[in-house]
């Protein structure tokens, strides 16, 4: 058996991708920023600063793969994907010290799936998409009603990444975060100061 999409041209005039494609951006990035804040910011920091940063990766990566079980038609698979990107996006920012990477890549891959391919993320559907696909194939290729984030396929992907990622990007000694804490600012008192006079 193999899995497989076929899709169907546009449904929306040029004004509906343009409006749609820009309003569907913007949300994107809006949950980027809001779900990597929440659970790879604040909240890992402080978890980690008590029981060490990749344990507090797994236990807020488990948070989150289980809050995506609430998510309409999503499944065991899906949630399992989610938390493996989460710890992706946790050795994003363990790595560069910053949560762009990880806010890029999940708006981007939101924003692909829901409009650009018109396929379900998360068990969710969105109405306006560029393109209508259709999937064809047994649901541990698919995802099924979960779309791609609930196959077999999606865990490999994220698996390739975590490997390309760790071997292409070291880790910064400014930026790391050591011993589950994010690198001290510099003291008050050896910040430059300069003057008006």
């Amino acid at each position: 058996m193999s899995a497989c999409r076929s899709f169907a041209p546009p449904s929306l005039s040029v004004a509906g991708i343009a409006f749609y494609g820009l309003a569907w951006a913007l949300s994107f990035v809006l949950i980027g920023v809001v779900e990597e804040l929440l659970f790879r910011g604040y909240a890992l920091s402080t978890l980690a600063s008590a029981i060490g940063f990749w344990p507090a990766a797994v236990v807020l990566g488990a948070g989150f793969g289980a809050l995506h079980l609430f998510n309409p038609n999503e499944n065991l698979v899906g949630a399992l994907n989610v938390v493996t990107y989460s710890l992706f996006a946790s050795l994003t920012l363990q790595r560069t010290g910053s949560l762009w990477f990880a806010i890029g890549v999940h708006a981007g891959w939101d924003y692909a799936l829901t409009f650009l391919y018109g396929v379900p993320v998360s068990g969710m559907h969105a109405e306006q998409r560029l393109l209508e696909a259709d999937l064809h194939g047994p649901t541990w290729l698919t995802g099924g009603a979960v779309g791609p984030e609930g196959s077999a396929l999606g865990l490999v992907a994220l698996a390739f990444a975590v490997v390309v990622f760790a071997r292409r990007v070291p880790a910064k000694s400014s930026s790391v975060i050591r011993s589950g804490q994010l690198a001290a600012p510099p003291a008050p008192s050896s910040i430059p100061r300069s003057s008006p006079w």
